[in-house]
């Protein structure tokens, strides 16, 4: 059995102090805000070095930006060449545009991060969205004159960095199903728009009860005796292709779904995403919440929010 971590959470406070503060009389833009905030952080710490990340900043903005809702933005980079994070904060009771086609920022949270800490990123985020569980933070944060309010009022905060991530903070959840009661038809229609490789199938009551996968839909289409015939070549036209075809309103996702595959509860530490794709020889995992199907990660978005984004 193992021991109960304990380790002490850290808080968010902890990574800055009133001289990484800026409070901004009027506004600026993004570019400006960025600047100013380096400029802070590279001669408060005797480190100009930092003035050159402004770049590697932007681009990722560039890539998506990084406003959080409720007035709150994070621009970020992760960098090789760092070892320990710097933030920087700044506020601006006028609010300054990150995106044109979003509310102005009122508070900026700038993190250089080693790419050594790959989650950081993501548990400062999932802290800042404590902070937007209270409605009136953010226009508090930025009505106060001096950066030692500001530094008193995030001391005061409580707001502990997660000692790690969830597979809730880390999924996608933008995702599309298959109903088990849909047909076959549909499932071919889904496959063609969408180029996917597999769907996961719901009930009506929104319970996640198995995949399709192109190679199972294929099987339906090209029949096991088929396979044994050493060259497909002899076989001259596409006759038992196009008779599954002439049935497909008739056939039912249910008998073609697959009832295993890879899955997490949306609680589960993020690292068991890996482990279950691991497992289950797949790149994608389901996230559930109970037996609800509330998220996706694929590989390629598991990737990319850890150690990229």
């Amino acid at each position: 059995m193992f021991a109960k971590s304990s380790k002490k959470p850290l808080d968010l406070a902890s990574f800055f102090s009133a001289d990484d503060i800026l409070v901004l009389r009027g506004t600026c833009t993004r570019d400006e805000a960025v600047h100013k905030i380096l400029t802070r952080l590279a001669y408060g710490h005797d480190a100009p070095e930092l003035l050159a990340y402004q770049r590697d900043i932007l681009e990722r903005e560039t890539i998506a930006d990084t406003v959080v809702s409720g007035g709150i933005a994070l621009p970020h980079a992760r960098i090789d060449r760092l070892q320990r994070t710097y933030v920087g904060v700044l506020t601006s009771k006028e609010g300054i545009s990150f995106d044109a086609e979003k509310p102005p920022v009122h508070v900026v949270f700038l993190a250089l991060i080693p790419t050594s800490q790959p989650a950081l990123y993501l548990q400062i985020l999932k802290t800042l969205a404590t902070l937007l569980e209270r409605p009136e933070a953010v226009e508090t944060v930025s009505a106060m004159a001096t950066p030692d309010e500001v530094m008193r009022f995030f001391e005061g905060g409580g707001l502990l960095l997660p000692e790690h991530l969830n597979a809730a903070d880390i999924m996608n959840e933008s995702f599309e199903t298959l109903k088990s009661t849909q047909s076959l038809k549909s499932a071919i229609d889904r496959f063609i728009k969408a180029k996917a490789s597999e769907f996961p199938v719901v009930n009506d009551a929104g319970d996640m009860v198995g995949i399709v996968t192109a190679k199972s839909l294929m099987r339906v289409l090209l029949p096991d005796y088929l396979l044994w015939v050493d060259n497909l070549a002899k076989v001259a036209s596409v006759e038992p292709l196009a008779a599954a075809l002439r049935n497909e309103n008739k056939f039912w996702i249910s008998n073609v779904l697959t009832e295993e595959f890879a899955a997490v509860q949306m609680s589960a530490p993020a690292i068991n995403v890996a482990g279950a794709m691991s497992r289950g020889n797949t790149s994608i995992c389901y996230v559930l919440n109970g037996t609800k199907l509330v998220g996706t990660i694929d590989l390629p978005f598991f990737l990319n929010k850890l150690f990229r984004e």
